[in-house]
Formats: structure tokens, C-alpha cells, sequence
């Protein structure tokens, strides 16, 4: 069983993006987003108008995704899988929601990092959060541009 990480928000964190589980090369960096070819940050650089998040340190890049009050973590906390394709997760357990209220009080928005993660977006909306599905940042998504994908990508803010 792979074992998903803990979320980076904070108390004032208003948006949340939902990947749906960390690839290979995420869970042997244990950071979000790790895949050299996965285009997260540089997507979230571009609209948060931080160009250069994607070259920053790990750290330094989640210290800026918070000051935007933008929160990451995944649909799933554990799960078998081999590869990092979502087509092959098995045995899926999801991650603890209820807690999002005390860890983010002020959240508002879950926006969701492809359609595997958007298959939640009707109980994270029953919940009462707005929630947006947004394009996959996967190499796998070879379907859309950068710049597809970024159009789509900038009403994670509005």
C-alpha cells in the first residue's frame, strides 16, 4: 500500500488543489509535483504571477503557494498502484475531508487537478465548497497545450 502525504495548507488557506494521488517520482522526492515533466508548478507560477515558482527550492515553493492562501493535497491518502498512471490505482482510500474545516477554516474553493481527482467534486460541492475541475498538469495529459491547460488553469483565483 503507497501512502499519500499530509496536506500543505494553513489557517487562512481559501483555495484548495486536488491532485488525486503522487506519481513515482513524487513519492521518492516525497514532494508534491515532483516529475520533472509535470507542468503544476510552472501552471500555478503563471497565475499566481510567480514565473519562476517552478525553479524555487520545494520549500520555498510551498511558503509562496500559502502566502497566496492556496492549499495542495490529494483526493486519496493510500492506495495500490503500480506505475504512476491513475488508471492503474487500486484498493483507493480516501483522504480525511471532514478535517479540511479545522486545518482551513476560511477555505472556500477545491479545485480538483484532473478529472480522477474531479470524481469528487460532487461531495466535496455537497459539502459546501465551490469546486472547479481543472486540466491534468500530468505529462500524461498530452491533449492540451501549456497554454490550454493555463487558460483553464486561471480561474483558480476568481
Amino acid at each position: 500500500m503507497l501512502q499519500g502525504f499530509p496536506p500543505v495548507v494553513a489557517a487562512d488557506t481559501h483555495t484548495l488543489i486536488l491532485g488525486s494521488f503522487p506519481g513515482e517520482a513524487s513519492l521518492e522526492a516525497a514532494q508534491y509535483y515532483a516529475h520533472p515533466r509535470n507542468q503544476f508548478w510552472r501552471l500555478l507560477g503563471a497565475v499566481l504571477g510567480e514565473a519562476s515558482l517552478h525553479e524555487l527550492p520545494y520549500e520555498e515553493r510551498l511558503t509562496r503557494v500559502l502566502a497566496h492562501r492556496i492549499g495542495i493535497w490529494d483526493v486519496l491518502d493510500a492506495c495500490h498502484r503500480q506505475g504512476s498512471l491513475d488508471s492503474a490505482i487500486r484498493n483507493a482510500q480516501p483522504n480525511d475531508f471532514a478535517s479540511l474545516r479545522e486545518h482551513a477554516p476560511q477555505l472556500r474553493k477545491v479545485c480538483f487537478n484532473g478529472k480522477t481527482a474531479g470524481r469528487f467534486a460532487d461531495v466535496i460541492g455537497a459539502a459546501g465548497y465551490e469546486t472547479l475541475v481543472l486540466p491534468s498538469s500530468s505529462p500524461a495529459n498530452a491533449m492540451l497545450s501549456f497554454e490550454q491547460k493555463l487558460a483553464l488553469w486561471r480561474q483558480i483565483p476568481a
